[in-house]
C-alpha cells in the first residue's frame, strides 16, 4: 500500500471489507481510488461553522446541559479534519500526515498509551487513597482497554466465525456510543469550567465532603479556598454575599461537615455573620435542595454560585438545573492523580442519573446497526 493511502476496515458478518482512500481522494474529494466522495479541506471548515453556531446558541440558552457538547465536539472533529487536509496539500506533507499515520497514532494512543497511563494511575490511587471501588476505576478502565485490543486485532484479520464478529460488533455499538458520550462529557466539562460565572451573587454555596479526624482535608479545603476568593471578589465590588456551608454528619464523623467548613472559613477571615450552615444533607441532591430552601427563605429572587471540586462541577451543574437552582457551578483544583478515577466516577454517575435515556439510545443504535447489516 502506498504511504499516501489510508485503509478503512468495514466490519460485516461473514468478513471484513477493506476500503482504500488515496491521497488524491482525501485532498480533492474525488478521482481514482476514491470509493466515496470526500469533502475538500475548505468544505470541512465551512461545514463546522453551523455546528459551532448551534453550540453557541445552546450554550447561551442554558449552559448546564450535556447536549451542548455534541455540536461542539462535531465541530471540533470537522475543523480538525479540515486542518489535516490543508496540511496534506503542502508538498511532501502527505507522506507524513495521511490516513495510515493518523490511524496508527490513534490506535497506539487508545490501546497502548491511554491504558498504560490509566493502569499506572490506578496503582497510584490505591497507594495514596486506599482500596475502595471508586479508586479502582482508572485501573479497571486501563485493563479493559488492554483486553479489548486483541479482540479488535483478531477482528481486523478476518476469517472469524460469523457469531464472533456479530457479537463483537454488536457490543461495539453501545461501547462506541459510550466512548463518544464520554468524549463529549470530558471536553464540554472543560469548556464549562473555563467560562467565568456572573458577578453580583447573593449566595455562595460550598458543597461538603468527608472529614478526616474532624478536620477539613485538602480536597475540601480547596473548595473552601475557592469560595473565599469568590467572596472576597464580590466584597471588592461592593457586594455582601452569604456563604452557605452544606454537608451533614456522616456515621464515622465527629461533627457535621458544615460546622467544620464554617470554622475553616471564619478562621480564614470571613465574618461569622456572613456564614450559614446547612447541616442536614448527605448527598449532592440534598446539598442543593436544602441550600435552595435557605436561599429562597432569605431572598426569593436570589442569584447564587455553587462551589465544588473541578471533577464534580459539571455533574453538579446538571443536578442543579434539574433542581431549578438559579446559579452556576465553579470548580476548585484537584490533585492531578485523583482526576482520572474521579472523572470516570462522575461519568458513571451521569449515566446512572439518565439511565433510561442512555439505555434507549444504546438499544436504538444496536437495532439500527443490525438493520443496516441486512
Amino acid at each position: 500500500m502506498d504511504s499516501a493511502e489510508a485503509v478503512c476496515l468495514l466490519v460485516r458478518p461473514g468478513g471484513t471489507a477493506r476500503v482504500t482512500f488515496t491521497h488524491s481522494c482525501w485532498v480533492s474529494g474525488s478521482g481514482p481510488g476514491c470509493p466515496i466522495p470526500i469533502l475538500r479541506s475548505v468544505d470541512y471548515v465551512l461545514v463546522s461553522v453551523p455546528f459551532f453556531l448551534a453550540f453557541a446558541i445552546l450554550f447561551r440558552l442554558e449552559r448546564r446541559r450535556l447536549i451542548n457538547g455534541v455540536p461542539f465536539v462535531i465541530g471540533l472533529l470537522l475543523l480538525g479534519m479540515g486542518v489535516t487536509s490543508l496540511l496534506q496539500e503542502i508538498p511532501g506533507m502527505h507522506e507524513v500526515i495521511n490516513g495510515t499515520t493518523a490511524g496508527t497514532a490513534v490506535l497506539l494512543a487508545v490501546f497502548l498509551l491511554l491504558p498504560l497511563f490509566l493502569v499506572c494511575n490506578g496503582f497510584l490511587m490505591l497507594r495514596r487513597e486506599g482500596r475502595r471501588l471508586g479508586n479502582l476505576l482508572s485501573l479497571l478502565a486501563g485493563l479493559a482497554l488492554f483486553a479489548f485490543a486483541p479482540l479488535l486485532i483478531s477482528l481486523g484479520k478476518g476469517a472469524n466465525p460469523v457469531w464472533l464478529e456479530t457479537t463483537i460488533t454488536a457490543v461495539g455499538v453501545p461501547l462506541g456510543y459510550l466512548s463518544g458520550l464520554f468524549a463529549v462529557y470530558v471536553l464540554y466539562s472543560l469548556v464549562y469550567g473555563l467560562v467565568p460565572h456572573r458577578t453580583g451573587v447573593d449566595f455562595i454555596v460550598v458543597h461538603g465532603s468527608r472529614l478526616i479526624r474532624a478536620k477539613v482535608p485538602p480536597l475540601l479545603a480547596s473548595r473552601l479556598d475557592r469560595a473565599r476568593r469568590v467572596y472576597d471578589s464580590e466584597n471588592a465590588r461592593g457586594g455582601r454575599p452569604i456563604l452557605i456551608t452544606s454537608g451533614g454528619q456522616g456515621p464515622d464523623e465527629e461533627l457535621a461537615e458544615a460546622r467544620a467548613m464554617a470554622d475553616y472559613l471564619i478562621e480564614a477571615g470571613v465574618p461569622q455573620d456572613r456564614v450559614l450552615l446547612e447541616d442536614r444533607s448527605t448527598t449532592t441532591e440534598q446539598n442543593l435542595r436544602y441550600s435552595k430552601e435557605i436561599m429562597l427563605g432569605l431572598k426569593p429572587d436570589y442569584r447564587s454560585v455553587l462551589v465544588t471540586n473541578n471533577y464534580h462541577a459539571f455533574r453538579t451543574a446538571l443536578i442543579s438545573r434539574r433542581a431549578r437552582i438559579n446559579g452556576q457551578v465553579l470548580g476548585s483544583r484537584t490533585a492531578w492523580y485523583y482526576l482520572p478515577s474521579a472523572t470516570i466516577r462522575e461519568f458513571v454517575g451521569i449515566l446512572r442519573d439518565y439511565a433510561i435515556l442512555n439505555g434507549v439510545i444504546a438499544v436504538a443504535l444496536v437495532v439500527a446497526y443490525l438493520i443496516w447489516l441486512r
